[in-house]
């Protein structure tokens, strides 16, 4: 299984996310996965710059392999300007760019002040976004009407040699289908083998990439609390993270996920069998790359350390 570095826009500025990518590469990481958010989960993350500007500068510092964690293309982005952004994406990074589309959170995409559709509408508003970004990516003049999108005379002028492959999120069984229909990977984000399973036997055996975090830190405890202070969202259950609408919200709903919770959950500190424990999980489940985000300041010093004493032994 192939490891990567995933940058988290929430949590890191423009600067620190291009310095977090050149260090990633010199560290020996397989490629970049970065989020894509118009808010961070909570203010005390305190970051969310436009990921199309931060791959445009990472295009010119590093040579890694780039997947959008995802974008989604459906409510806050038109397709077609995705499409383009995309593409231009593609070609800055010499064809080392993937698309990683999802269904979205509200937390994302309610910011212009329509309706958040419900999930059996997102899905089908993401296969429909989906097919229009391939179809402007053939580089011809495309004008269409659909149920929710529409294009009049719509050309592509930028567009690398092959056009980047799309990955598809997907949290239940019923958006896995979708992303084995109409993706070229499945990207999730907990070691659930039976949704990788499931995916892999709908697509013919397609990759599937995944992300996880860590709180590298002098210690457990240390590394807990930046944890605890800085994510506490990743406690909450079920699609809470899909339907809550403000930074505010997810502090509320966060101040349920106890300091407990996050000790049984995280991992942190330094010892580097704790951390390949969770790289074995994950292959184990199926994955074909896991993508390490780090949580608190210590960044550099986790990717220093992951070069020396997790990536040899991960493989």
């Amino acid at each position: 299984m192939k490891i990567g570095y995933f940058l988290s826009t929430e949590e890191y500025s423009p600067a620190q996310l291009v310095e977090q990518a050149v260090a990633a590469e010199r560290a020996g990481f397989a490629g970049l996965w970065i989020s894509d958010h118009f808010h961070p989960w909570n203010n005390e993350q305190g970051n969310s710059p436009f990921v199309w500007s931060v791959i445009g500068a990472i295009s010119q510092a590093c040579d890694l392999p780039v997947t959008t964690a995802v974008t989604c293309p459906t409510v806050r982005i038109h397709p077609a300007v995705i499409a383009q952004a995309a593409a231009t994406c593609g070609e800055m990074l010499d064809g080392r760019f993937t698309l990683g589309v999802g269904t979205g959170e509200a937390l994302n995409e309610h910011v212009l002040g329509g309706p958040w559709p419900s999930l059996d509408l997102r899905l089908e508003m993401l296969e429909e976004a989906v097919s229009l970004i391939r179809r402007l990516w053939s580089g011809e003049v495309v004008t269409k009407r659909g149920r929710h999108y529409a294009v009049d005379h719509a050309r592509i002028y930028n567009l690398p040699e092959t056009p980047p492959e799309i990955y598809v999120s997907a949290f239940g069984p019923k958006a896995a289908e979708v992303a084995a229909r109409i993706g070229d990977g499945y990207i999730g984000t907990a070691p659930d083998a039976d949704l990788v399973t499931r995916f892999k036997d709908a697509s013919g055996g397609r990759p599937a990439q995944a992300g996880a975090k860590v709180a590298f830190a002098p210690t457990q405890e240390e590394g807990w609390e930046h944890a605890h202070r800085l994510w506490p969202n990743a406690g909450l259950p079920g699609e809470l993270a899909q339907v809550l609408p403000t930074p505010e919200h997810f502090e509320q709903a966060s101040e349920l996920v106890t300091m407990e919770s996050t000790r049984s959950s995280v991992v942190a500190g330094n010892d580097p069998e704790a951390h390949l424990r969770q790289v074995r999980e994950y292959a184990d489940a199926g994955y074909d790359e896991l993508y390490v985000a780090n949580m608190g300041p210590h960044f550099l010093d986790m990717i220093e350390f992951y070069k020396t004493d997790v990536l040899p032994d991960a493989g």
